[in-house]
């Protein structure tokens, strides 16, 4: 149920550059109705946090949002070592729907109105059963299950702005047209971007802000995602936008939102922190969403953060001092964080809020409270928790994608694994690595080199929801490990330059600003030390045990995000003589899997860490 406030809204036009203006939209949140057996059931939360801000003058308007960030299309349950958040099986969007229902109607038993809101990555970097129809499906799951604000994040530009804006409106896609048969009538939600503003016209791509009424009383809403966005996706699709700054854009929206009455406002901002404390303690809270809320108006009593993955709810101080409450859901919809908030009726402020983080739990307890498994690693699933709408719905994605998505591949020896060694180099990155370097021998490589945030998943030994024998791969496993669609390009750089482009792994050199350790093929090898001044850290480079002259043409093969400049890789795009093997990135991996006899985890012992 919505309805349109035109007072709020004229005066915002009138405050505002109009044609920024035209971007706002106020509407107020349906309710949903009481789920009687969620009372009996058993919540499992992460540690909450709890702000006070001031005493209510009356009757306080209570309120709940309910939010999620950094979804990628993870329509099925996560598998392998994923499956699982505090070794409770979650995810999978028939249970996220659940969940959030449940949710829902806990709130509307204590008189909350239930908002619920998303902080960026909702599609991008997502597997096959999404990818496949452009992330039509989880769009259309999104809708579904209830979202109904969240700001845009730098992986909703994975296939360009033009991409983008057609997934908000709907229409069927320019090349593949509507594959479902059934077209596409794009997000029924309202997805926020602030600071994405066009080249050409000077303004937000998206709308910049929402307004939502709570029994009378608004609520505003500015959606930004990051503004780093241009470093860390492909250039090619991002050339007519430009990304501002986060502080000085959230306050721009907050101001006018302020003068148009709305004193309650929400970020929904798609960067965050970490804690060394886990995921229930706010211990060494840290990371670029903390000197944002510092800069914020004291109007945002809440940020919904997410691009780390991480999950936490803790409370960092704003301009003013006070306390501004920010939470992230970890990622693939594994979590919801449940934000129970009041409001002053007179001055429209928040009085309190309280926020946790609640596990999308999806498996069969066993007596002793372990959780069923059919073979290690693999969760029973519960049917009690599965939400029939959006399991129809994602079931006929999943029926048409599986001939794709099933067919086994190749194998491999054990689980291979993307996690770091402290090296910085994982087993999962080398095999990657490896599995370039063999797909472009035509074109003369000599080594590759594999940006760590292109890896999206492990590869598990143990069986998929394919029904494949253990260690065999399916076309679908290996799409959700490296799901962008990557061209692989190899091009000729001089020793000299291969040196310079690994010292730009580190932060200070040549404009880098995050350290990225690439992940590097058999024969490569060198050493570094991040204590050593910026341009001095790489040593001891060789390549088949020879060491690396600076004179000598080498070729070197990356996927195209990175030869373009991506990650911060500037000096990547100095390359010559460029070539473009057939295919993407995936069908290299594919390719390497099928090659002959299983594939065991990469050594992650070419690189060493000196300091």
């Amino acid at each position: 149920m919505s309805q349109t406030r035109p007072g709020g809204w004229a005066k915002l036009r009138r405050l505002a550059v109009p044609a920024l203006a035209l971007a706002a939209v106020t509407t107020l949140p349906y309710v949903p109705a009481a789920d009687p057996s969620s009372a009996t059931d058993r919540w499992t939360a992460l540690a909450p946090v709890s702000v006070s801000y001031q005493t209510p003058t009356g009757r306080p308007v209570k309120g709940n949002f309910l939010s999620y960030n950094d979804f990628h299309g993870a329509i099925d349950p996560p598998t392998g070592s994923g499956a699982a958040v505090n070794g409770t099986p979650a995810g999978g969007v028939e249970y996220l729907a659940t969940w959030l229902k449940r949710l829902r109607a806990e709130a509307a038993a204590e008189g909350r109105r239930s908002t619920t809101v998303g902080a960026g990555d909702l599609i991008g970097a997502t597997p096959l059963v999404s990818a496949a129809f452009h992330d039509e499906p989880t769009i259309e799951l999104m809708d579904e299950i209830g979202l109904d604000i969240s700001s845009v994040g730098n992986h909703e530009f994975d296939e360009g702005v033009e991409e983008l804006l057609r997934i908000n409106r709907g229409g069927c896609h320019p090349v593949d047209g509507c594959q479902d048969g059934d077209g596409f009538a794009g997000a029924k939600f309202s997805y926020l971007a602030a600071n994405t503003v066009s080249r050409r016209t000077g303004l937000p791509i998206l709308p910049p802000v929402d307004i939502r009424l709570v029994d009378g009383v608004p609520v505003g809403f500015v959606g930004l995602t990051l503004e780093g966005t241009p470093s860390i996706v492909n250039p090619a699709g991002i050339s007519s936008v430009r990304f501002t700054d986060e502080v000085e854009t959230a306050n721009l929206w907050g101001g006018l939102l302020r003068l148009a009455g709305v004193r309650a406002q929400v970020l929904l901002l798609h960067e965050g922190g970490g804690q060394s404390g886990g995921p229930s303690d706010c211990t060494n809270f840290s990371g670029p969403v903390v000197p944002i809320v510092a800069g914020l108006r004291p109007e945002f009593g809440l940020v919904v953060s997410g691009h780390t993955h991480r999950a936490y709810s803790c409370s960092v101080p704003n301009s003013s001092g006070a306390p501004t409450v920010v939470t992230s859901a970890g990622t693939n919809g594994q979590l919801i964080t449940d934000i129970d908030y009041s409001l002053d009726r007179r001055t429209g402020r928040f009085t309190e809020i309280t926020a946790r983080n609640v596990i999308a739990e999806n498996g069969v307890r066993n007596p002793d409270g372990t959780w069923q498994q059919t073979t290690p690693g693999n969760f029973v699933r519960n049917p009690a928790l599965v939400d029939p709408k959006a399991k129809r719905l994602a079931d006929k994605y999943r029926t048409a994608v599986a001939p794709i998505a099933n067919r086994v591949v190749g194998s491999i020896t054990a689980d291979i694994v993307r996690d770091n060694r402290p090296n910085q180099e994982s087993p999962l990155g080398d095999v990657i690595a490896d599995a370039q370097l063999a797909w472009t021998a035509g074109n003369g490589a000599q080594l590759a080199l594999m940006n760590p945030g292109g890896i999206r998943a492990s590869l598990p030994y143990a069986t998929s929801a394919g029904g494949e024998a253990p260690g065999q791969i399916t076309y679908g496993e290996a799409f959700t490990v490296q799901p962008f669609n990557n061209l692989v390009v190899t091009q000729t750089l001089t020793g000299a330059q291969l040196k310079d482009v690994l010292e730009q792994q580190f932060v200070g050199f040549s404009g880098q600003t995050s350290q990225r350790v690439l992940q590097v093929s058999a024969g490569l090898t060198y050493s570094y030390d991040t204590t050593l001044p910026a341009g001095g850290r790489v040593s001891a480079l060789a390549l088949g045990g020879v060491p690396v002259d600076p004179a000598t043409s080498y070729r070197v093969t990356t996927n195209d995000f990175l030869a373009n400049g991506g990650d911060g890789f500037t000096l990547l795009t100095g390359g010559t003589d460029r070539t473009t093997a057939p295919g993407f990135d995936v069908d290299a991996l594919v390719a390497h899997l099928g090659g002959g006899a299983p594939v065991a985890p990469g050594p992650a012992d070419r690189i060493t860490r000196l300091g």
